[in-house]
């Protein structure tokens, strides 16, 4: 069921992203009367799922059968289409190349900026409906949890992470994320009363890129709840947060499920902090390192959660604020990518991918963040100058506006024919790096 939840998450996503793209070129093409052939949500190859065509229309409009993207074909354009019959004959006055530079500029540009906006649309909303919340890396008053290379790169079990390089790390979750993709070399740590200074080597960053979870929260080890099955139901009762195992000091979560681990089908007698009062009680922990229990997994009892909330008219500059600062981010993460010595080309994946990053529970200002985050990929994967990609065309039609010429027809068939087979190499890497994650 989790898988079929975050299946239909993802093509409803990619459908919302793939049509307001196509829109996009669509809305340019109609404003400058420039006719549009077809216009299709996934692709059609061989036949359609759906397609009619209005009376008095010029366009055919459809749902293909597969959910790889959609196109909106354009009259005289060479495309992925690559039909070279119609370009062999004179432009006409409808046609994409009968227009000037400039207007055929908008046209391409016009998926871009449409995915740009609804980023900015979504985010504005999601602002003004959810408000934001998160855990300032200061108020993280357990430090991180660190993970066997946090550990070998020089981080502690406690550490709380102040900067890198110098820049301040606001956010706890965002923590290894700007670790990664500023490639940074030096951290400041909380460590007990002392600064510390960490110097990370450039070998680090392959291994940062490919192994997430590095820094995990550390919190109290309080119950919720206690089943009426538990080995310790008659001992333990809801609110109660254990503070020493056999007289050694242990509060936080991580530290005690390792001793749980240590003393497994065992006993223990456990300080409990219970209503103010600290009492002794004997607790048999079974074969697994558990006692029964389900831990409270509010954040907001044990830390201190920044919160703001939006008006409508704050949440518009937030929103654009916050698709900048995306933007910027997926810039350096792209840089990451085309660097061979990052090794970040293996991160690269597909649908599969994209998959994994929504929630197996539906959950809506989740599923509009992550589709204002797609947007703003979808937007900026189209801007890189590859042939067959917008910014390819893009960046012939400025190649024109600036020298005054023109690319050959035949120069552009083969330019997209080479631009689709870059795009085949990358799908081919995304979908490789998909399944050998799964299989590994």
């Amino acid at each position: 069921m989790d898988t079929i939840l975050k299946i239909v998450q993802v093509i409803l996503a990619l459908s919302i992203l793939i049509l307001v793209h196509e829109f996009g070129h669509y809305f340019f093409a109609r404003l400058f009367k420039i006719r549009v052939e077809k216009f299709y949500l996934f692709f059609d190859a061989w036949f359609s799922l759906v397609k009619f065509k209005p009376k008095n229309s010029d366009t055919e409009y459809g749902i293909g059968w597969l959910p790889l993207g959609g196109y909106c074909k354009i009259s005289g354009m060479i495309d992925e289409s690559m039909d070279s019959e119609t370009l062999k004959q004179e432009p006409k006055p409808w046609e994409f190349r009968s227009k000037p530079a400039w207007q055929r500029f908008f046209v391409m540009f016009g998926g871009v900026l449409f995915n740009f906006i609804l980023a900015i649309l979504i985010y504005s909303a999601t602002l003004v409906t959810w408000g934001e919340e998160y855990l300032k890396t200061g108020d993280a008053i357990y430090g991180a949890q660190c993970n066997e290379l946090a550990q070998e790169i020089g981080f502690h079990n406690g550490d709380i992470i102040v900067s890198f390089d110098g820049v301040d790390v606001d956010k706890f979750h965002e923590i290894q994320m700007i670790l990664a993709r500023n490639q940074a070399r030096s951290a400041k740590v909380i460590r007990g009363d002392s600064t510390v200074n960490i110097a990370i080597e450039e070998s680090y960053i392959p291994a940062i890129l490919s192994t997430p979870g590095m820094f995990t929260l550390r919190f109290p080890f309080e119950i919720m709840s206690v089943p009426d099955t538990s080995i310790n139901a008659s001992q333990l009762y809801s609110g109660d947060r254990i503070v020493a195992i056999d007289s050694v000091e242990a509060v936080v979560t991580q530290d005690i499920q390792q001793i749980l681990a240590q003393k497994r089908g065992g006993s223990a007698t456990f300080s409990i902090l219970r209503n103010g009062d600290v009492v002794e009680k004997e607790l048999l922990i079974d074969a697994e390192g558990r006692i029964g229990i389900i831990l409270e997994g509010d954040l907001s009892k044990f830390f201190h959660l920044t919160t703001h909330q939006y008006s409508l008219l704050e949440s518009v500059p937030a929103g654009f604020s916050k698709s900048i600062t995306t933007i910027r981010n997926y810039f350096k993460e792209l840089g990451l990518i085309f660097s061979p010595k990052t090794q970040a080309y293996k991160s690269v994946g597909s649908f599969i991918s994209i998959g994994k990053i929504f929630p197996s529970t539906w959950q809506w200002d989740v599923f509009w963040n992550i589709t204002a985050w797609l947007s703003i990929m979808l937007a900026v994967l189209n801007l890189l100058p590859i042939p067959a990609l917008d910014g390819g065309h893009i960046m012939f039609v400025l190649y024109e506006m600036v020298t005054g010429r023109k690319p050959s027809d035949r120069f552009l068939e083969y330019a997209q024919i080479a631009g689709m087979l870059i795009l085949f190499g990358i799908m081919f890497l995304a979908f490789g790096n998909d399944i050998y994650r799964l299989f590994k």
